[in-house]
């Protein structure tokens, strides 16, 4: 596999955030904001450069029979907050939710995720919003005449007509295509770990909370400049290949609760320093003023966001340590 930059992107997007992931049928045809500034060609070619050296001895991590991913807990005299990191993508048969985790979620008395999914045709208005390009230019009209060659030739592999994105931003292209080769192998958002966790606290009448909007998450796409939205589609264009297999390597990491692999694939994938800060950065700072003053109250939270915010050195627990709240990883 070769782990480019544009292919680690594409799959760090894909794990921090739950819009983007949403089933294409509530999208009516397939997100995280940002007023990201372009990254210099210089820097791409150099990264590129690094990660072909990388892959000559890389070898792809095993995914486990038992997956037990990783959890953490912060807690006071009268308030408990489990963290979950989650993955939006899954493949069928994968048995997560049980031993700590399940025993976390059925201790708690609330569900904390991202994002609360809404109606389908409420999400279907947000993405005719944000989605639909507004300069009457054809999308395939934007792209110099290789760009437009090659991304001609990956939709006619998808089995996809040509036209299909045409009156559409090219952000929205980019995330369509990249899900394209991980619904073909298996991963389905029905099997992501939201959907049973919400599955489960609806059943229980659990108060189930959403840290952000759908139209907060696709608006993330949505503002990144046109150039940089169609680099990121060229990106996706040139990786399409290897995002399964990449996907793969990401889910085994969270399944093994190897968190430290976790970050290295997500930050290969963050270059841009604005895209790391408007994606993983600005979020966690926010979610962990949302933790602090929930610790204020008692009660027992279960809170799951994408596995991507709970590592690293920007990670959801870093913050949460600037505010005297030590989270503990709980072993199991």
């Amino acid at each position: 596999m070769t782990r480019s930059w544009s292919s680690n992107l594409i799959l760090t997007l894909l794990i921090l955030l739950t819009a983007c992931v949403t089933p294409r049928d509530e999208l009516a045809s397939a997100g995280d904001r940002g007023a990201a500034e372009a990254t210099t060609s210089a820097v791409l070619e150099e990264t590129s450069v690094a990660a072909e050296e990388a892959d000559k001895t890389y070898v792809p991590p095993v995914m486990p029979v038992d997956p037990d991913p990783a959890l953490w807990v912060i807690s006071d005299d009268d308030t408990t907050i489990y963290l979950f990191g989650t993955i939006h993508l899954l493949k069928p048969g994968l048995t997560w939710f049980d031993e700590a985790v399940k025993t976390a979620f059925d201790s708690s008395e609330e569900l904390v995720i991202e994002m609360i999914q809404p109606a389908p045709a409420e999400m279907v208005k947000i993405v005719n919003d944000l989605a639909i390009d507004k300069s009457g230019i054809s999308l395939r009209d934007k792209l110099t005449p290789d760009d437009r060659a090659h991304y001609e030739q990956t939709m006619t592999d998808l089995s996809l007509p040509v036209g299909s994105f045409d009156p559409l931003d090219p952000w929205f292209a980019s995330v369509n295509l990249s899900l394209m080769p991980l619904l073909k192998s298996g991963y389905d958002s029905n099997q992501g770990a939201e959907k049973s966790l919400v599955a489960e606290a609806e059943a229980r009448g659990l108060k189930i909370v959403g840290l952000e909007t759908p139209r907060q998450q696709l608006g993330f796409f949505d503002n990144l400049p046109e150039e940089v939205q169609i680099r990121f589609l060229n990106f996706t264009v040139d990786s399409i290949k290897e995002s399964a297999e990449g996907m793969n390597a990401m889910v085994a990491h969270w399944a093994n609760a190897d968190v430290e692999a976790l970050a290295e694939m997500m930050n290969a994938g963050l270059e841009d320093k604005i895209l790391y800060e408007t994606l993983l950065v600005n979020r966690n700072a926010n979610w962990a003023e949302w933790v602090a003053k929930r610790m204020k109250e008692p009660g027992t939270v279960f809170l799951a966001v994408g596995a991507g915010h709970l590592a690293g050195t920007d990670s959801l627990q870093a913050f949460l340590a600037k505010k005297d709240y030590n989270a503990e990883r709980i072993e199991y």
